[in-house]
């Protein structure tokens, strides 16, 4: 079972909104993709294992925030390792500038 999550308004990264106005390159996540979206001002990583639907199923791979690049574990509800749903209308954009790399140590 999955884990419901009620994602942040991905503004201005909304990936949706960007293929809408530029469609070349625009394709459907596949198994083993990672799509980003946002989650109590956090950026959450989720491999995906399906899509259905305009909706993506897979692992949080990731909790990171975004001015630090710091890993976490726990954010609210959400933890790496839960299995979540992810409609396209909340996927976004990386944050640009100021991330460290992915050699970070989780924190809680």
């Amino acid at each position: 079972m999955h884990r419901h999550v009620e994602w942040d308004d991905p503004g201005s990264a909304s990936v949706e909104r960007h293929f809408e106005q530029h469609p070349t390159g625009r394709s459907d996540p596949g198994p083993g993709d990672i799509l980003s979206a946002r989650y109590q001002g956090l950026v959450v990583r989720i491999r995906v294992d399906a899509y259905v639907d305009g909706t993506s199923i897979g692992e949080v791979v990731a909790l990171i925030e975004p001015g630090t690049g710091a890993r976490r574990k726990l954010a609210g509800k959400l933890a790496k390792g839960d299995i979540v749903r992810l409609p396209d209308a909340s996927r976004a954009f990386e944050p640009t500038g100021g991330e460290k790399a992915d050699e970070d140590e989780d924190h809680t």
